[in-house]
């Protein structure tokens, strides 16, 4: 990945020139360094690690062209912007296929030279990430369960603290999450794990079936009843038995649900007989059970029965540092079952990945990955295999929210405002906010605070010290003295 301080090697035998690129991304928190021809940018180049460099296309013998040949040659991590002139126009182009990430013509506007900068250092930034899942064999993850987002340590931190003991756990999660898995997780890491786990979606069985699928039924009990049945929570013997969905089962289930975890006993239907109900019961739903309580959807003592523990699992969009794990993680597994030779993805393919919302989450991307290996035709898996669906680029939506012109406010204000809006989106992760605005972080504090220190009214929507600390965190400021 990117270090924290991106380096960057300006080359230009106008010295001038040189020194005013160096200046300007120093300022922009850069390391950058200066050089003033080809040959020595190929010996600066072997003195240390560099993440791009910045070269004119002119520089005599060694040109821009022969430059950026070379990078993509020996250093292939390394970057290329090329500078050009009007009449130079081809020659760009001929860089850009050479290997070149971007150009920039003359004369050079420093600002828009800085964004391609920060697009080239997040481009490269996504590439090394790829290449390092490639390379990489999956760590043993806990269970199956991929990630290392706050979110995901936190989860499987609960998971392990309370496998051990006999409580009953609630699961919540959207749809797609792997609210199962976490189940799993916790059977696994328990003295039951030798025993069943038996999964049942409370969803998938008709409400008359129901009691005889969990608790099982005597021979004639009821019209069909030919022979006996054991129910599940008795197959589960000394395991687990994890009820998903649990939001769907009948109000007329819940009692005897009930009625079970108090008195942990089982009566099967048609006998007077109650058996002893040795499994630990393990629950999920994606409902918001509260809400479902207070509309009498939900019964209020069986909420309080399945909610000694609680575990949330986090929703994909708020967990994207664990985007192209998951997904390596899909590739490997769909092309060792179908025998396809796919080592991953294009960066392009990577970065429509990190890009898109997720809404069917984990769920959603693992059949993306499978459809996407299926179609692959080459070792990885290119933007052309992905779903349409994640080739649609949504416009973004300016809205003035008022049509008086004495309540219209600055472009920096309108700036200080979205990127409040994007941490408060994240929750205060000024990895992913800078990330997302194509900024670091001391240039995300920057924003917030220059405007207030230059006079800015103070309005409902301005930011005042105290809440950017909270915010920002310890690195704001760090980043303020």
């Amino acid at each position: 990945m990117i270090r924290a301080q991106a380096s960057v090697l300006v080359v230009d035998d106008d010295i001038d020139s040189a020194s005013l690129i160096r200046d300007a991304l120093r300022k922009r928190g850069y390391d950058a360094d200066a050089t003033y021809s080809g040959s020595e940018c190929i010996a600066k180049l072997g003195t240390r690690e560099w993440d791009l460099v910045v070269t004119d296309i002119n520089l005599g013998k060694i040109s821009g062209i022969d430059l950026c040949r070379l990078l993509r040659r020996d250093y292939p991590d390394v970057m290329a912007i090329v500078i050009t002139g009007e009449s130079s126009l081809e020659r760009a182009i001929e860089a850009i296929q050479v290997g070149a990430y971007d150009f920039i013509r003359k004369p050079v506007k420093i600002d828009a030279l800085a964004i391609a900068v920060a697009r080239a250092v997040e481009h490269l930034s996504l590439r090394r990430e790829v290449r390092r899942l490639r390379k990489t064999q999956r760590r043993d993850a806990s269970d199956g369960i991929v990630g290392t987002s706050p979110g995901v340590k936190q989860m499987i931190d609960m998971i392990a603290r309370i496998a051990g003991s006999d409580v009953t756990v609630l699961i919540t999660g959207e749809s797609g999450t792997g609210k199962e898995l976490v189940a799993r997780a916790i059977h696994n890491q328990s003295s039951r794990q030798g025993e069943p786990f038996i999964a049942v979606n409370c969803a998938a069985v008709p409400g008359p079936l129901l009691e005889s699928e969990l608790f099982g039924h005597a021979r004639g009990s009821f019209t069909d009843a030919q022979t006996s049945r054991q129910g599940l929570f008795l197959q589960a013997k000394g395991g687990t038995i994890f009820l998903d969905e649990i939001g769907e089962m009948p109000l007329e289930m819940q009692v005897k649900l009930l009625r079970v975890l108090q008195e942990r006993k089982v009566r099967v239907i048609g006998s007077d007989v109650e058996t002893e109900v040795k499994a630990r019961i393990v629950t999920a739903t994606n409902r918001h059970l509260e809400r479902e309580v207070e509309e009498k959807r939900f019964r209020q003592d069986l909420y309080y029965r399945i909610n000694v523990v609680s575990i949330a699992v986090p929703p994909l969009r708020e967990r994207p540092t664990d985007i192209l794990e998951l997904a390596q993680y899909f590739v490997q597994r769909c092309a060792s079952r179908i025998g396809k030779a796919v080592r991953g993805f294009s960066t392009t393919a990577a970065r429509r990945l990190m890009d898109y919302d997720w809404p069917g989450n984990i769920r959603e991307l693992e059949n993306c990955i499978e459809r996407a290996v299926a179609l692959c035709r080459l070792d990885e898996i290119t933007i052309n295999d992905l779903p349409p669906k994640l080739l649609v680029e949504t416009p973004s939506q300016l809205v003035v929210p008022t049509a008086l012109i004495d309540e219209l406010i600055t472009v920096d204000e309108l700036a200080r405002r979205y990127v409040r809006q994007v941490l408060a989106v994240v929750k205060g992760n000024k990895t992913h906010a800078a990330r997302i605005l194509g900024i670091d972080r001391r240039s995300l504090y920057r924003r917030l605070v220059d405007g207030q220190a230059a006079g800015a009214p103070a309005g409902p929507d301005s930011v005042q010290q105290p809440e950017l600390e909270a915010l920002l965190g310890d690195g704001a400021r760090a980043d303020s003295e």
